[in-house]
């Protein structure tokens, strides 16, 4: 058994840690206050590879495995503590491996370019206003006529709204094709969002993760190419909870990363800040609070990498059992950003008021982590469940 990464892993680490500190890090206040990641940022690491990096080369992009896809997943989360380039990332990531896998060569070819050029946005449009974690309730309807589709609906709480509208780009758009059959009746649309008729965007402000947009997208009569269609019509939720499965351990890698940064820099804080004529690393509630989120962030690691690397054998071998994948990646989903979440929170306790103050990442890095928790691939209580269900069987569940 080899905990170890091979040594080409490990020169792409320690290269995109470097081009990240380069040409992201520095600009994460500017990303906070502008409210979008600048696009200079967004093409060098397009340079790097990290845009559609799931994707195949003949497109663009690197057709990396999930561990390699799990170490850029984590470097964006450290290089970005904000994590809202994590958001940026993990969409193109995890549905563009779905777009190049089950998409239409000739969509695929008009769209993925631009996708791994860092020129267009791609994301996932799943969530509506009666909810996300839902999936089989989706209400979008789309039917079919000639050569066509005709959508009608609403999503909501979408993350990259803006940049698809802005620059280019689009969703892959969960839609009900045969609503008697629930969730046999789902079909995936690619949709562009920008001079597509019958598509209008608007925005959405949060809390956090200020450097990416989150919007509604609305369709109305909105014709859509049947070569937009990703893989068969009817069969769209077993496509997206591939798509999800696959994203949660991103989303994990990212927010683990964050806050072993944050716990970084609450390290040198804490040996530098004197209280009370001693340092603060002195004081045992510090202590303790370091031992317990260093080694829950360990082991949250552990696990993230063991999920990627359970889907990569899935996908090589059918080694492990779907049901085997779907436990390690929802357990995963469910403490990574848990447990980043704790010790980002704490680590902002030991800078006191400056870790409050906007002069400080730290508040932004607060604020990034919450989102994880509400939801970004699955709501953590929905992984529980997801967990629960696979350990018991589904008829016990």
């Amino acid at each position: 058994m080899d905990f170890g990464f091979s040594d080409e892993q490990e020169l792409f680490r320690r290269t995109i840690r470097e081009g990240l500190s380069t040409h992201l890090t520095p600009r994460l206040r500017e990303m906070e206050e502008n409210r979008e990641i600048p696009r200079e940022a967004i093409r060098e690491m397009a340079k790097m590879g990290l845009l559609g990096i799931t994707v195949s080369e003949e497109f663009g992009g690197m057709h990396a495995d999930f561990v390699t896809s799990t170490i850029a997943a984590e470097e964006i989360g450290r290089a970005d503590i904000t994590l809202a380039t994590a958001v940026y990332f993990l969409l193109e990531a995890g549905w563009g491996y779905i777009f190049d896998k089950y998409g239409q060569q000739e969509a695929k070819a008009e769209v993925l370019p631009h996708v791994t050029s860092g020129e267009y946005f791609l994301g996932v449009a799943s969530t509506e206003p009666s909810g996300g974690s839902d999936v089989a309730g989706e209400k979008t309807l789309a039917r079919r006529v000639d050569d066509k589709y005709v959508v009608n609906g609403e999503k909501t709480y979408i993350s990259g709204v803006g940049e698809a509208h802005k620059y280019g780009g689009g969703f892959l758009l969960f839609t009900k094709t045969n609503p008697e059959l629930g969730h046999k009746g789902m079909t995936i649309i690619y949709t562009p969002v920008r001079d597509t008729p019958g598509v209008s965007v608007s925005l959405i402000r949060n809390m956090g993760r200020e450097g990416i947009s989150t919007g509604i997208i609305t369709l109305r009569e909105a014709e859509l190419p049947l070569k937009y269609r990703v893989g068969e019509e009817n069969s769209g939720f077993y496509y997206a909870m591939e798509g999800f499965n696959n994203a949660r351990i991103l989303v994990s890698a990212a927010t683990i990363g964050a806050a072993q940064r944050v716990l970084e820099m609450g390290v040198d804080y804490i040996k530098n800040r004197e209280v009370f004529g001693q340092k603060l690393s002195k004081f045992q509630g510090v202590q303790f609070q370091l031992a317990e989120h260093y080694a829950k962030l360990e082991a949250a690691r552990a696990l993230v990498y063991k999920a990627a690397w359970m889907t990569d054998e899935y996908y090589r071998s059918s080694r492990f059992s779907r049901s085997e994948v779907v436990k390690s990646v929802s357990a995963v989903k469910w403490l990574g950003p848990t447990f980043a979440f704790d010790a980002i929170r704490d680590v902002a306790t030991w800078f006191g008021a400056y870790g409050y103050s906007k002069y400080s990442l730290i508040e932004a890095s607060v604020r990034g982590a919450f989102s994880y928790l509400m939801g970004a691939e699955g709501a953590l209580n929905v992984m529980k469940q997801l967990l629960a269900r696979e350990i018991l069987g589904r008829d016990y569940a």
